[in-house]
């Protein structure tokens, strides 16, 4: 399981590098994801497993849904697919695919030797925990973070209906 925890974590490191150094916004995006399924990876080593879930269902998850958020609100036409398909090659996958390969084999390796359950230090995480404090003393925080939300969303969703109407210059059409 130690072997596991610093595999991740060095594949966490490099793809954490990788998305600072990165000029290209789309291989950023690529390493970013990889980084947070490696810290996710890092929580499972440390026997938290709905922590390592959770890091994977909100980060990896809300990473994709905001560049989903971008490529609305930029409102791409035909015209940027032969960029986008340079953007999407082989090569753009190469190091993502490369560090993602490696916390495959690290998460098939410590399936495979059945250590799951063991815990390097501390106690298993649960859902049941992470429920009684984030709807416990954090409840108003929770529901705060949701409204944010809510309103980034209806915002997004204002900008990009609002930028794809063409000016109205006031006549009535007559």
């Amino acid at each position: 399981m130690e072997l596991a925890f610093y595999a991740s974590g060095l594949v966490a490191v490099l793809a954490t590098l990788r998305v600072i150094t990165s000029t290209n916004p789309i291989h950023a995006l690529l390493y970013l994801i990889v980084s947070l399924l490696a810290v996710a990876m890092v929580f499972f080593a440390l026997g938290a497993p709905f922590a390592g879930a959770l890091e994977v269902i909100v980060y990896a998850g809300a990473i994709m849904v905001l560049f989903v958020f971008v490529v609305m609100m930029l409102n791409l036409k035909e015209t940027v697919t032969a960029q986008e398909r340079a953007w999407l090659g082989p090569r753009t996958w190469a190091g993502p695919s490369l560090l993602a390969a490696v916390l495959l084999v690290v998460l098939i390796a410590v399936l495979w030797r059945g250590d799951i359950g063991r815990v390097i230090a501390g106690d298993t995480l649960t859902a049941q925990a992470v429920g009684t404090v984030l709807f416990g003393p954090w409840l108003l925080v929770v529901e705060l973070a949701a409204v944010l939300l809510l309103a980034a969303l209806v915002t997004a969703s204002h900008v990009g209906r609002s930028a794809s109407r063409p000016p109205d210059d006031g006549s009535d059409g007559a």
